[in-house]
């Protein structure tokens, strides 16, 4: 089975584009979910703001497509300050997040994605730049060598991640407003729908709204991406150009050519949940057997299959493998016997 790399419901796989950014929210309160990380937010701000000081060091936690980089920017537009962005990978040499210090002007926001894979010297040299805002830069070599202080204005470094278990220990505590997102509520969602349907113009019916909150992953990102392609079904099936109007039929037939169902899973996910069922009689199932059932690495099932569907309750991990909860069984209208290792037949 191969990967699918055009994912419409798999943040990680979507790469932003111009008509992501024109949908994001600028302002605290134009973003919609995270109601007690955006309070808080709003009162460490306010009171940076009030004292006239830098907004102490963010560190955002969350899987793709939750609002980490949105957030960023946000907290950026909310200080009035401005705001640079990189990613871990992007920074090889020490040299290169140097060049990026040395040229942030007093209570910028300076952004990290991927801050999980800085190189341990990158990291080393940001301690210091985080707790002094300076940086000891290494001149000349042998015994000529010498160590220098250089100094850099003032900033707020905000980290993003979806591996916080892999972020060092010295690099966590040094982060004061650590914010973690959550999945979003299916009632956010909706209202994501209908805000963004507004600024792309096109109507969109409530149930409709409901029905894409529902096959989105709790990810407005997805959402996002789900309502684009549901405006093109519109147009298609004879809607006008200029204002399509997304109703729950255009929705459900959209979803069906789209083969993604209304928990959101895709037929890749659902081939999985029916191998483990079919195969190997509803689990347990090892992780390599279960991978090379499906033709894929176990890098591969475990940071792109598996994630969604044990959030969703569809899958578990034991210490003797993967099982296929009786939700799943019922999702695909299949029921077991014998707690899931039995005899399959259909509902």
């Amino acid at each position: 089975m191969e990967k699918t790399e055009e994912s419409l419901v798999r943040p990680k796989v979507i790469k932003e584009d111009t008509q992501d950014v024109a949908l994001r929210p600028k302002t605290l309160n134009e973003f919609l979910g995270q109601k007690t990380m955006k309070e808080n937010l709003h009162i460490f701000i306010t009171g940076a703001k009030e004292r006239g000081e830098s907004l102490d060091h963010v560190f955002l936690i969350g899987p793709a497509g939750l609002g980490k980089t949105t957030m960023a920017q946000i907290v950026a537009n909310e200080m009035g300050s401005g705001f640079v962005q990189t990613t871990a990978p992007a920074l090889e040499k020490p040299k290169d997040l140097v060049g990026f210090l040395t040229n942030l002007k007093k209570g910028d926001v300076f952004f990290i994605d991927e801050i999980h894979s800085l190189k341990p010297a990158i990291e080393e040299l940001l301690y210091i730049a985080m707790e002094d805002f300076g940086i000891d830069w290494v001149v000349g070599q042998g015994p000529m060598a010498r160590t220098i202080r250089i100094a850099i204005k003032p900033f707020t470094l905000i980290g993003a991640t979806t591996k916080a278990g892999v972020v060092s220990s010295p690099l966590i505590s040094r982060f004061s407003i650590p914010c973690r997102f959550s999945f979003y509520e299916l009632s956010d969602l909706q209202a994501i729908v209908r805000r963004s349907a507004g600024l792309m113009k096109i109507k969109v019916e409530d149930d409709a709204a409901s029905l894409l909150a529902k096959s989105s992953r709790g990810t407005p990102r997805v959402v996002n991406r789900l309502l684009r392609r549901m405006r093109d079904f519109a147009q298609w099936a004879g809607s006008p150009a200029g204002a399509p109007s997304v109703t729950e039929s255009v929705v459900r037939a959209g979803l069906e050519r789209l083969e993604i169902d209304e928990l959101g899973l895709e037929k890749q996910d659902r081939e999985i949940l029916k191998i483990i069922i079919e195969r190997y009689k509803g689990g347990p199932v090892g992780a390599e057997n279960l991978a090379i059932s499906i033709g894929e690495s176990v890098e591969t099932l475990e940071d792109y299959y598996e994630p969604y569907l044990i959030q969703a309750g569809l899958i578990q991990r034991t210490p003797r493998g993967r099982v296929v909860t009786n939700f799943a069984y019922g999702h695909l209208g299949l029921a077991s016997v014998g707690g899931g290792e039995g005899e399959l037949f259909s509902v």
